[in-house]
């Protein structure tokens, strides 16, 4: 598998058995703690989701939830698998020789890489699409897309993201270990032809287009939700309360994914366009850059679940009440207690009642007096 994959030559790691232990090891660790993080927080995540579900299944955020849901598990998978893959590369010494001399198991690493980055991607430009229909056409979207609908939808955005991902192994196009000799992409070195250059392109095209999608569908959609608000239209406090949570964990997806995916896709670009392509090899600041990239794209599964925890109503209320609470200077009690306290306090023990303030009041009032 390595000799197929020359054109990554000058960018491999050299293999001195003291560094490349201790960096296995340490990659090694660092694939389980984000393999460990992401399926938790994607199951917490998804649990949370589930339950939401069925409270509004009939409703018009039973789509949403779905869409939500469906990413959340994607998520999960995608670190299950691509994290088992590596952590079984890594068990091995990285020595692809012995782990692949047929090249099936990089196609399928490289491929399920492909996937559920791209599907991660479509899914967050759906959610967008289907809450810019709920808030700007509400009686389209309670008509048009219904749970049936809302299902195909997201069967299409996975078969699109399935079909872009297998196209490099139908096209005889394999993905090739790259540098660090830990996971496998597309082939970015040397294009042989127009094909070597269309697939990379197609995946950063595709993604670009998503996280296009995403934003001005969520810009369309603040826009409605503040404009309405503005113009002081009448509408249930209950459906203002549920657009506005969905908003903003949409804008904190879509921010989360043009952070983590930006820098690959574009990174992706970048190294097929006619001007680099044509300098030859990369050097190795290159392939270290494009290493950094997909660790970021990696952490985008591990933000994405936090996002449905955290920006929840229920969630957001504490958090302000503990804010507010942190934030208010502390009330400094009186030494002798506050006027409140001092005129309900008790009379004295042993102390007749005649001796009181209010008793003496009333034996010394006028009328009280008969001489």
């Amino acid at each position: 598998m390595l000799s197929n994959g020359s054109s990554m030559e000058n960018c491999m790691v050299p293999s001195s058995t003291n560094v490349t232990c201790r960096r296995i090891e340490l990659s090694a660790m660092i694939s389980v703690f984000t393999m460990t993080v992401g399926m938790l927080s994607n199951t917490l995540a998804l649990l949370i989701l589930i339950k939401a579900y069925r409270r509004f299944r009939l409703k018009s955020k039973a789509s949403f939830l779905l869409f939500a849901s469906s990413l959340v598990a994607t998520n999960f998978l995608g670190h299950l698998i691509n994290g088992s893959l590596a952590l079984y590369v890594y068990s091995l010494c990285m020595d692809w020789r012995a782990i692949d001399p047929r090249g099936i198991l990089c196609g399928f690493f490289g491929a399920s890489m492909v996937f559920f980055g791209l599907s991660a991607l479509l899914l967050g430009s759906g959610m967008a699409v289907e809450r810019c229909l709920g808030v700007t056409q509400p009686l389209f979207h309670s008509v048009v897309l219904t749970s049936c609908h809302a299902k195909r939808l997201l069967g299409f955005l996975w078969l699109l993201a399935a079909l872009v991902a297998l196209m490099p192994v139908v096209t005889r196009r394999p993905y090739r270990v790259q540098y660090s000799r830990s996971w496998c992409f597309y082939d970015e070195g040397r294009a042989k032809d127009w094909l070597d250059l269309f697939l990379p392109l197609l995946f950063s095209s595709v993604g670009l287009l998503a996280l296009l999608v995403s934003i001005l569908c969520n810009t369309v959609t603040g826009a409605t939700l503040l404009r309405s608000k503005l113009l002081g239209q009448r509408c249930s406090k209950v459906h203002t309360a549920y657009h506005q949570e969905m908003i903003c964990q949409l804008l904190a997806i879509m921010l989360v994914s043009c952070i983590c995916w930006g820098p690959i896709l574009v990174r992706t670009v970048l190294a097929v366009a006619p001007i680099t392509a044509s300098a030859g090899a990369r050097g190795l600041q290159d392939c270290g850059h494009m290493l950094l990239a997909v660790r970021m794209a990696t952490w985008n599964q591990i933000l994405d679940p936090w996002v449905y925890i955290l920006l929840r109503k229920a969630v957001l209320r504490k958090l302000f009440r503990v804010a507010r609470r942190c934030c208010s200077p502390p009330l400094c009690p009186q030494p002798g207690g506050t006027q409140r306290e001092q005129s309900f306090r008790p009379p004295p023990v042993g102390r007749p009642p005649s001796a009181t303030g209010a008793v003496a009041g009333v034996d010394n009032h006028p009328l009280s007096q008969t001489h």
